[in-house]
């Protein structure tokens, strides 16, 4: 059984191989159904999370409910399995963050814990719903934290309301003796003689003094940091990356990098100085700015490509967009739900007026075609979309 943490990205098998890269573009390939999707808020500390496991089977026995709709007992036993695996496990309740996305199909069983709340929903579908996931880990509302000293770094992923310390991958050095081993700088020292002859007085002093040494260790720390970094958590993640460092660690760190995630403003304090939350706030406080500016330009792009006939809110033109591969950039409201069909190949709808919300999303679906034809997704809430349909597309041509 896999729990996937917010670092790891990466689940395949079953309805669709899906992979969130460094924007939230995510590659689907479908697979037999019935794809079971399962989204809960949970809790991270007692008592809160006592609750959780009940809520969750209760959420699983709907499942089981759905199931029994279309297929036989003796098919839905197996597909429940992992679930009511998951609901005994002790351990991964006592361990959970602020919410949680359950994806099950035949061959496949994956669990994500999240740093963003959800509300309690299951869909069983021909494919998994990931509306909830693409919000919760597009680049537009995360950013990670590095805490940098000249001895030690801590690497961190955070959201408007969490900030959790992220596993350094394997080869990136926690602190400067483990990355310099035996190579750290000694000062140069020479020996001079002032005196008479060869019995006159010796007097001791050295070249190079400490604080240069120092400094030298400092920069290859640093550049060390940056290399593992960029290479293992930027690029991989996609996610603005902020410097929490004294003023002078800041410029030493920003003279080495090659890091172009690096925020340009970082916060110049002693990271040790700061407790978790006081680090939430302040983080989010240089972050908050930068993304409010990205999510106003991406509506901005949807607003010219309307007044060049590149763009559009109409449902059924989206959808047969999508289905030709016309889109470049699909905006999704968060918040509506669209219950109905698509097909695949001509893009044409067939609403589902009697359905319910746990068949599935029309425009979920949407953006599955969308992201498997090499587009992009954003999912905004409300009050952020430049439509009123609970969609807008940018399109290619």
């Amino acid at each position: 059984m896999d729990y996937i943490h917010l670092p790891r990205r990466y689940f395949k098998g079953g309805c669709m191989n899906t992979r969130f890269s460094e924007y939230p573009a995510v590659e689907f390939a479908l697979q037999e159904p019935p794809c079971l999707s399962l989204y809960q808020k949970t809790h991270r500390h007692h008592p809160d999370n006592q609750q959780d496991p009940i809520r969750f089977r209760n959420l699983v026995k709907k499942l089981g409910e759905l199931l029994a709709r279309d297929y036989p007992k003796r098919e839905v036993a197996p597909l429940l399995e992992p679930f009511n695996k998951l609901a005994g496990d002790h351990h991964f309740w006592n361990t959970t963050l602020d919410g949680l996305a359950v994806l099950g199909a035949p061959g496949t069983f994956r669990v994500y814990h999240l740093q963003e709340n959800v509300r309690d929903f299951v869909v069983v579908s021909n494919s998994f719903y990931t509306k909830p996931l693409i919000r919760v880990f597009q680049v537009y509302g995360r950013y990670q934290v590095l805490s940098l000293t000249r001895n030690s770094i801590r690497l961190y992923e955070g959201t408007r309301d969490a900030l959790d310390e992220v596993e350094l991958a394997e080869g990136i050095p926690h602190t400067l003796e483990e990355a310099l081993r035996e190579e750290t700088s000694e000062p140069h020292l020479t020996v001079a003689s002032y005196g008479k002859g060869a019995r006159g007085p010796s007097m001791h002093h050295g070249h190079g003094g400490r604080k240069t040494e120092v400094d030298v260790d400092a920069e290859r720390f640093f550049r060390i940091i940056d290399k593992g970094i960029l290479e293992h958590h930027s690029r991989q993640s996609g996610l603005p990356l902020l410097l929490v460092a004294l003023p002078e660690n800041q410029g030493l760190f920003r003279q080495v990098s090659q890091n172009p995630f690096l925020m340009p403003e970082g916060i110049e304090m002693n990271p040790d100085a700061l407790e978790n939350v006081k680090m939430l706030e302040k983080s989010w406080g240089v972050v908050e700015p930068q993304i409010r500016a990205e999510m106003e330009a991406l509506v901005d792009e949807y607003g010219d490509a309307l007044a060049k006939e590149l763009g559009s809110g109409d449902v059924e033109e989206v959808a047969r967009a999508a289905a030709s591969g016309r889109i470049s950039a699909l905006l999704i409201d968060n918040d509506v739900h669209f219950p109905g069909h698509i097909d695949r190949n001509t893009g044409e709808i067939t609403p589902d007026t009697a359905g319910g919300p746990e068949n599935g999303d029309l425009l979920d679906d949407i953006g599955e075609l969308v992201l498997q034809k090499g587009g992009r997704v954003h999912v905004l809430h409300t009050e952020r979309m430049p439509t009123r349909t609970g969609i807008a597309a940018i399109f290619r041509f």
